[in-house]
């Protein structure tokens, strides 16, 4: 069944609810998918069934994203051309807005809170994320596709095209030698069980630049940058729900991981958004901020 044959069985069945609709789309997939474009093409149909629905996926219990209360950060709209190229060197990333990484978690250790700046831009066919984040310890053991890049020093990035705290999000994980993780999240599912959908594999651009020794303890380094260009078509057609324009909200989350010991996956965790009870994981959406679409 199409996308657009789905959406018009659901609105012209008022008395099919949203939930079971949901777990009968579910239950299609574990039957029937075997073949990866399948399971995407069927993922991104759910969505946006739950989406074009304007309800969350499961009823929440925390305080919702409500719009006016949650911080918004401002987006402004690329003038120039961007190379992706891990160095900032266009003009145009002057007008970003810079925010820090100012909280912090995991205290089973002592955490050490080296600082980090994050900045997004826009334009017609991408968004455009920018990490820079001091580091005396360039740490990265992980090298396979689809793994766990976020035990090394490592950028996350998790948004929603809607300014709501929908139990669903695209998640980046990118660590500094490149490893990338990326997915669609069903955040406490079933049984408050949270499903990543390793299927979800979009193209995008991602370039790396450091000043230090990656896995090197004897020295000191000094910082390392990340750069994304994400096309909002890796989104499928979420983004056509919310299209990019001034004035659009999507909700966001941007993390930092810092491992700082070879033999040790300990690493320390800093959030643009507080999360306040971490063993949640960081993929909590009512915890998500927005992001604004400027003309600027």
């Amino acid at each position: 069944m199409s996308t657009n044959n789905l959406l018009k069985f659901y609105h012209s069945s008022p008395g099919y609810s949203v939930i079971s609709l949901f777990s009968f789309l579910i239950k299609q997939i574990i039957m029937k998918c075997k073949k990866m474009d399948f399971i995407r093409q069927r993922i991104e149909v759910i969505c946006l069934v739950f989406l074009s629905a304007g309800v969350p996926l499961l009823a929440q219990t925390e305080k919702q994203l409500v719009i006016g209360q949650q911080p918004v950060y401002r987006v402004s709209r690329a003038s120039e051309p961007i190379t992706v190229d891990g160095r900032r060197d266009e003009a145009i990333w002057n007008n970003a807005e810079v925010q820090s990484f100012n909280y912090f978690y995991r205290g089973d250790k002592p955490v050490e809170k080296q600082n980090s700046e994050f900045r997004m831009l826009w334009d017609d066919e991408n968004i455009y994320l920018f990490y820079e984040c001091e580091d005396t310890s360039l740490t990265a053991r992980e090298t396979n596709f689809d793994a766990r890049p976020y035990l090394d020093d490592c950028a996350e990035f998790f948004c929603v095209p809607v300014p709501d705290s929908i139990y669903m999000h695209f998640g980046f994980e990118i660590n500094i030698t490149k490893a990338a993780y990326d997915y669609i999240v069903l955040w406490r599912y079933y049984n408050n069980r949270t499903i990543f959908l390793r299927s979800y594999n979009p193209s995008y651009k991602v370039e790396v630049t450091y000043e230090g020794t990656i896995n090197d303890e004897s020295d000191k380094d000094k910082i390392w940058r990340m750069e994304f260009a994400i096309p909002f078509t890796a989104l499928s057609d979420f983004h056509l729900v919310s299209r990019p324009k001034p004035g659009v909200r999507w909700a966001f989350q941007a993390v930092r991981q810092d491992r700082n010991f070879v033999n040790d996956r300990f690493r320390s965790t800093s959030t643009l958004f507080p999360i306040y009870d971490i063993r949640k994981d960081v993929h909590q959406p009512a915890r998500f901020g927005l992001l604004e679409f400027s003309g600027k």
